[in-house]
């Protein structure tokens, strides 16, 4: 009968169990500045105990004592009485082998990109709270393998929160769990392309990142004017597309809601061509002075899909969100989810379930509609005061809001001009597709991660810039 191996922190020396070596201090020695020289080792990696790494070498407990004694006498180990073992942290520059270059986004004096929720409002203590209660409520079979479709909880309580808040018309089984929205967008191109489409309406101006999720599951993004009133029906109806991707509730980048006779347009027209609405529904929980219009997938199931996540709302880095689907489409995309990743992890979308289930999201989301609205507010308090020529367009939503500039102006200048003055605001033509361009120069004005202050300082930055550019 062998004997039970165990040990209480692993470490793997191939140098020193080769031919013998390791039966000796010296080849024990060898080995681990073998290691550290060549970066298995790194600076600061906590090392066995004597005892235990001459347990795993099959060697005497002194002839390891006697190697690390050594090693920290040359300056590779560390040792402190009650902290063990490690490898010393000056060795940090010593590793052989080439440093990759870090690449790293510039840091701006203000970023005031679009898309951002305010992180600090993050709600950490009742984020921990429901992980706790949810991993306790957990069986254990719901550790294995999770259902590629979503956790079964998460999925109810999210029908439930969907009719509610949205009017959505779902049962939990519509609804599937994804790494965000953006997974969303792409397990749907998947999925359209094997249907046989080709080409997809995307807004112009729009999300860049739309198209470029669409593109690497080989379809075509085909721009679509949009206007006052949202997505241009009659431009859709002159392209070949089959299925196309709205913001119907808060139109990103130009902030217009898209109005009732242009959602029945649209709806006629993908029952015409036996079609599909993709409705991006990113940002409506923030609405500032009007009650929501209802996601348009509630005015026809079968020709809607509706995508969701909490980025918007709580934080990007969940990687939590949703697709309800029509029936035609559910067991394709989670047969392509199966293929993709095996589904997403039962523990976010177990304390997000909690969370919709005892009012923590709902009560959450009052607080950030209230602080985003009095950023909103303070952001075009600056603007009116220190550049009362520059308009907002759209309503009172969402966390961007769209300043249109004298038709005089060239957005792209100004966000030049703004970005050397070490500021970061994306001009509205970064966002058009078509060859016609913007309809207008305008900067797309992120506010909902700032602070008052510091966007009424922004302002009077980006004003200080315009003036110096016109002189």
């Amino acid at each position: 009968m062998a004997e039970e191996w165990t040990t209480l922190r692993e470490l793997l020396l191939p140098a020193a169990a080769a031919t013998g070596r390791g039966r000796h201090g010296r080849g024990v020695e060898a080995a681990l500045r073998e290691a550290i020289r060549g970066g298995q080792l790194a600076p600061g990696t906590r090392l066995p105990s004597s005892r235990d790494l001459a347990g795993q070498l099959g060697i005497a407990r002194g002839t390891v004592t006697a190697a690390y004694g050594q090693l920290v006498a040359e300056g590779f180990l560390t040792s402190r009485r009650g902290s063990g073992t490690a490898v010393a942290e000056s060795l940090g520059c010593t590793v052989a082998g080439p440093v990759p270059d870090r690449v790293s986004a510039p840091r701006w004096r203000f970023d005031l990109r679009p898309g951002l929720p305010a992180l600090s409002a993050f709600p950490r203590h009742e984020w921990v709270a429901a992980t706790r209660q949810a991993l306790f409520a957990l069986p254990d079979e719901a550790l294995g393998y999770p259902d590629p479709a979503g956790l079964p909880e998460l999925r109810a309580e999210l029908a439930g929160y969907l009719g509610r808040v949205r009017a959505v018309t779902t049962t939990p089984d519509d609804i599937v769990i994804t790494h965000g929205a953006a997974e969303g967008l792409s397990l749907l191109g998947g999925v359209l392309a094997r249907h046989g489409h080709e080409v997809v309406g995307m807004e112009d101006p729009g999300h860049e990142g739309q198209v470029e999720l669409l593109r690497v599951n080989g379809l075509a993004a085909c721009p679509v004017p949009v206007d006052g009133d949202g997505i241009r029906v009659d431009a859709l109806r002159a392209t070949r597309c089959r299925a196309v991707v709205i913001t119907a509730a808060h139109q990103f980048p130009m902030g217009t809601a898209l109005q009732p006779d242009r959602r029945h347009a649209l709806l006629a027209w993908a029952r015409e061509r036996d079609g599909l609405v993709i409705e991006d529904d990113y940002d409506a929980e923030h609405r500032y002075d009007r009650p929501a219009l209802r996601a348009m997938q509630a005015m026809d199931p079968a020709r809607v899909v509706y995508v969701g996540s909490v980025s918007k709302t709580l934080a990007p880095a969940l990687r939590l969100g949703w697709l309800v689907l029509p029936p035609a489409l559910r067991a394709d995309v989670v047969e392509r989810k199966r293929l993709t990743d095996l589904g997403c992890s039962p523990l976010p979308q177990a304390a997000f379930a909690h969370l919709l289930r005892t009012g923590g999201y709902d009560r959450h989301l009052r607080r950030t509609r209230l602080l985003y609205r009095r950023r909103r507010d303070a952001l075009l308090a600056a603007v009116a005061e220190y550049l009362p020529d520059w308009q907002p367009v759209g309503i009172a939503a969402g966390l961007h809001v769209l300043l249109r500039l004298p038709d005089a102006l060239n957005d792209s200048v100004v966000a030049q001009r703004i970005a050397e003055r070490g500021g970061y605001v994306p001009a509205l033509s970064e966002y058009a597709r078509g060859a016609a361009g913007a309809p207008y120069p305008g900067l797309v004005v992120g506010y909902a991660a700032t602070s008052a202050d510091r966007l009424r300082a922004a302002v009077i930055e980006i004003a200080a810039a315009c003036n110096a550019s016109a002189t």
